[in-house]
């Protein structure tokens, strides 16, 4: 059954929650209410439900289950997205298919995070989402980018060579060789062993050249990559 808490101050991150087990939005409830500056102020148990909800509280978050009676999470954000609605979707699920992912980003959802996300990173997406930007945790962001790849390697099948770009971010060649490696969707232990470094060093270089070629997150990152054909 639709639940709404009555909400009065602005600065905190309004949130609504969906998912079928009353357990699961407790447990989700409860965590993020251990952040002062975030508050839940409705919960559903479907598709059909949230988007009731949002339509009566305006919450400036959906957090949505895939997988639920009535009408699933994907469903919803997509009509949500067809409606022009301006609350901010993130798809929370155990679900971590390529099928699922993209068919969620189709539908204009603004992040995905699974389940068993830490507390740390699903305030960061949280905070990220509000603030106008997208959020997929580092698997998604793999399937995402190896998909992304993927389409690239079909259409250059079918064009001439591509010449190879400037070094205008003036990275090193270390970080042109992380760069490849986190584009091929490998993790930064994946990348240390590779490489024979420490996992602290992969991650200095990552965080390195995503500063340099000014992203925060691997969509962007292969964007400009292909753009200044980098990969």
């Amino acid at each position: 059954m639709l639940r709404i808490i009555t909400y009065i101050l602005s600065e905190t991150t309004r949130i609504v929650l969906a998912d079928d087990h009353a357990l699961v939005r407790d447990g989700i409830r409860s965590l993020l209410e251990s952040e002062s500056d975030l508050e839940v102020i409705g919960e559903a148990a479907n598709g059909e439900e949230a988007i009731e909800l949002v339509g009566k509280v305006s919450p400036d978050i959906l957090i949505i289950d895939i997988r639920m009676p009535v009408m699933n999470g994907i469903d919803a954000v997509a009509e949500l997205t067809k409606s022009k609605s301006e609350v901010k979707t993130i798809i929370l699920s155990m679900h971590d298919s390529e099928e699922y992912i993209l068919k969620s980003i189709s539908s204009g959802a603004n992040g995905y995070l699974l389940k068993d996300t830490d507390k740390s990173e699903f305030i960061k997406a949280i905070h990220t989402v509000r603030e106008g930007g997208k959020y997929f945790s580092g698997d998604i962001s793999n399937v995402l980018v190896n998909n992304l790849l993927g389409a690239k390697k079909e259409v250059v099948k079918e064009e001439a060579p591509r010449k190879t770009g400037d070094n205008v971010f003036d990275l090193t060649n270390k970080e042109l060789k992380v760069l490849e490696l986190v584009l091929s969707g490998l993790t930064n232990q994946q990348i240390s062993e590779k490489l024979q470094n420490s996992k602290r060093t992969i991650e200095t270089h990552r965080f390195n050249l995503m500063r340099k070629m000014d992203v925060k997150n691997l969509i962007d990152l292969s964007k400009k990559s292909q753009k200044h054909n980098l990969i």
